[in-house]
């Protein structure tokens, strides 16, 4: 652990050349929406995987109901994830976590932190949002996105668990969350040392919000801006407040 913590707090004395721009996923998709037409480029072996996550709620499509990102009575329910991983045998308490939550250069930001730890010597997991071409984007086991034989493998693996859950929790899981479930499965099959989780949307409510202080390794909150606004509070006050719930006591925290 003392090693591990020493090559994240070399992280907070790096800075990037200047003339480096850091993109994310989601920064990219956003200047190239109206230029480039929308083509699918998804892999053909994942259609049922693909198939069946887009059976669920999809937030990232619909857009996220008003304060469901705070830690209020109008927040996601963290709950039913907690129940979920139970379910799966709680595959994220196998190996250390570095959770990233912000508004600007998350993705930019856990890809950084993967790199440096797998300089390391590491074996580490990524787990980001949202994908430009292929859903086999936000899985990544030390650099490379997951296979889709892979993927799929998994899938069917745990798929009568996952239907279970979906019908205990009458059908409220949703795309993010069972999608973060696998996340969280593959990388305990992977054996990885260490997984680099980037939150969805804000912190205190986000599916990702499941770690628990004993194998959380360090929280990292980026920039903070006027995103989401109805979804997190109104405020910026009450967004760093949402994105400041990764944070675990005791645990070290890293702001950028």
């Amino acid at each position: 652990m003392r090693a591990l913590w020493s090559h994240l707090s070399l992280i907070s004395n790096y800075k990037l050349p200047p003339k480096i721009t850091r993109l994310s996923a989601a920064n990219m998709m956003t200047s190239n929406r109206n230029q480039l037409p929308m083509i699918s480029t998804e892999d053909p072996e994942l259609r049922d995987f693909v198939g069946f996550l887009e059976s669920l709620k999809n937030y990232e499509k619909s857009g996220v109901p008003k304060g469901a990102g705070t830690d209020s009575s109008e927040g996601f329910d963290l709950g039913r994830m907690k129940r979920l991983m139970l379910r799966l045998h709680n595959p994220h308490l196998n190996y250390k976590v570095v959770h990233v939550a912000g508004t600007k250069g998350k993705g930019s930001t856990s890809a950084f932190l993967s790199n440096v730890l797998r300089a390391g010597g590491y074996s580490v997991g990524c787990y980001s949002s949202p994908h430009i071409l292929s859903i086999k984007e936000r899985i990544s086991c030390n650099g490379e996105p997951v296979s889709a034989s892979t993927l799929n493998d998994l899938f069917y693996s745990i798929k009568p668990i996952i239907e279970q859950s979906i019908q205990e929790e009458d059908g409220s899981l949703s795309h993010f969350e069972i999608l973060t479930g696998i996340a969280f499965s593959l990388f305990a099959k992977e054996n990885v040392d260490i997984a680099v989780i980037e939150a969805g949307l804000g912190g205190a409510r986000d599916a990702t919000n499941v770690i628990e202080s004993t194998n959380l390794a360090a929280s990292v909150i980026t920039t903070i801006g006027e995103e989401h606004m109805a979804a997190l509070g109104g405020s910026l006050e009450s967004i760093a407040e949402a994105k400041s719930g990764i944070t675990k006591h005791g645990r070290p925290v890293r702001w950028f």
